[in-house]
């Protein structure tokens, strides 16, 4: 598990890296506005499906199976991979095809403003990407299964070469206004997805795979996985859901020059909320929580399923509850750290990052009050990935759909509550309370199932934790104090955050070595005897 971690964080954390210059550019060329909102919705879109039905429901409910089936039969397990791959490929090539058809009606019928043709035309052109990317996602869960981590983890840094160069050819060689940049952009995005594809190629040769059309839909293994797909759907993306939840209400409630400042209802004038912007504001404090999910969160999650899936397989429960209890040790060790360290830097972050081209002091002020009530539920969105995984390893997918359904309904009630007085940042805000009332449901029901132990040690863990972090941000916080009297601007911002964040980053390890923290071995390399 530690090994299939560290691989992962360390291409996921590369591939950041990457996704990170790519905002950049985003900020450079368009800002916060109209154009980069309409860019982020018809992205978000293939994106999403990504989380659904690739690394979502067709990875999750499929890696047990495979993996319990690869346990007793290596012809069969065969059989099945290339008939999930076949079925997954012709479903989502029917839904590209029913999607395309479905933008063309929503355009002759409904499209009134300028805006709303962009984010068609845009998304028109990214929805076979849909198909290439949740492919790139199930080869993904195959190559996991055996322990092939590197591929999986390295294919989303070829999406964001593309996108990175093409923003940069279009933007300072070509110098095309921002609007003709994007559909440059969103063809790079169909590119991507090819070459995402090919690269997986290798990886599931060595691995011994030779996938080929198979349609064995009556097999009741195949059965199994889609009587766990559906469910899983919404169990494993809530947050991802509430998150196309926050852009899309802060489309709909942002006024515009073209939609105006007010909108009408029950015969009243009602001021918009929010402006044009939102959506971009949103999307730069996502990337920024979402660093650490994704290089931690993820890849511990991503590492961890294989694990639990295969002590599920030999029937091993002890294995698993301590697998389990081992996940949410490790969620607290990394993610209350996250949080504060977020919160401490998060001015200088926003401002050295992104605060430079059409991107403003204003924008950065918008950007880090949103991103400091998304740091709030971090622990949270790290908790849900392994809880999640935990069910479907036992291949009991209704219980997280349950349980999100519980928390995007609350999501969707808070963002029309909060946005009247939090504006974007409640939007935010809600994503983070709704993460932990998942939390809540899922550890419920999984006490209930598996007993108490699989919270086993994780209130030592996280009283230690907290006096470590506690230690971490009183020299972070001092830090930036020291500072706050040098000039504003870029080079100083970069100035504050390379002195902050080696130093609070030390004294956290520091203070977990002398705590003695089990789990700082997942960055050590030093694995415990018995896992």
């Amino acid at each position: 598990m530690i090994k299939g971690f560290r691989q992962i964080a360390s291409l996921t954390a590369i591939s950041r890296v990457f996704g990170l210059i790519r905002d950049l550019a985003y900020s450079h060329f368009f800002g916060a506005n109209q154009l980069l909102d309409a860019w982020i919705i018809a992205f978000r879109i293939p994106n999403l499906s990504r989380r659904l039905f690739g690394e979502g429901a067709a990875s999750a409910s499929f890696i047990p199976v495979y993996s319990e089936t690869l346990h007793s039969d290596k012809k069969q397990a065969a059989r099945l991979a290339n008939t999930v791959v076949t079925v997954m490929f012709v479903l989502l090539a029917a839904l590209v095809v029913l999607g395309e058809g479905g933008i063309w009606l929503y355009y002759k019928v409904f499209a009134r403003t300028s805006e709303t043709v962009l984010i068609l035309s845009l998304s028109s052109i990214m929805l076979p990407y849909m198909l290439f990317v949740c492919m790139v996602a199930v080869l993904a869960g195959l190559l996991n299964v055996h322990r092939h981590f590197a591929a999986p983890a390295a294919a989303p840094i070829i999406l964001n070469i593309f996108i990175i160069g093409t923003i940069l050819i279009t933007g300072w060689l070509a110098k095309f206004e921002a609007r003709v940049q994007l559909f440059y952009v969103a063809v790079a995005v169909l590119v991507a997805g090819l070459v995402q594809i090919g690269m997986q190629a290798p990886a599931l040769r060595r691995c011994g795979l030779s996938l080929r059309p198979a349609w064995g839909v009556r097999s009741e293994r195949f059965r199994k996985i889609l009587l766990l797909m559906g469910p899983m759907i919404l169990g494993l993306t809530a947050t991802q859901i509430n998150t196309l939840a926050d852009d899309l209400i802060a489309w709909w409630f942002s006024g515009s020059a073209e939609k105006g400042a007010f909108f009408e209802m029950f015969g009243t004038q009602i001021a918009y909320p929010m402006q044009r912007g939102s959506v971009s504001h949103l999307y730069y404090a996502q990337r920024l929580y979402q660093l650490p999910l994704g290089v931690l969160g993820i890849s511990l999650a991503t590492a961890i399923f294989p694990v639990m899936s295969a002590d599920v397989a030999r029937k091993d429960f002890s294995a698993f509850r301590a697998t389990i209890a081992r996940g949410l040790r490790t969620t607290v060790f990394v993610a209350v750290p996250a949080t504060i360290g977020l919160l401490i830097v998060a001015r200088p972050l926003v401002s050295a990052a992104f605060e430079h081209g059409r991107f403003g002091a204003e924008d950065t002020r918008m950007v880090v009050r949103t991103l400091c009530f998304y740091a709030g539920g971090l622990c949270g969105y790290f908790a849900q990935q392994i809880l999640a995984r935990a069910f479907y390893s036992m291949q009991d997918s209704r219980t997280p759909m349950h349980s999100a359904l519980v928390a995007v309904s609350a999501n969707f009630m808070l963002n029309l509550t909060l946005i009247w007085y939090l504006d974007r940042a409640g939007l935010a805000c809600a994503t983070a309370i709704c993460s932990y009332l998942q939390v809540v449901i899922l550890v419920a029901v999984l006490r209930k199932k598996l007993g108490p132990s699989i919270l086993g040690g994780l209130f030592g863990a996280f009283v230690k934790t907290i006096v470590a972090t506690a230690f971490m941000g009183a020299l972070g916080f001092a830090a930036i104090f020291l500072m706050k009297n040098l000039p504003d601007g870029r080079l100083f911002d970069i100035l504050r955050l390379v002195v902050t964040v080696p130093l609070a980053a030390g004294a956290y390890v520091l203070a977990a070595k002398i705590l003695r923290i089990e789990m700082l071995s997942i960055f050590s390399g030093r694995e415990r005897p018995d896992r």
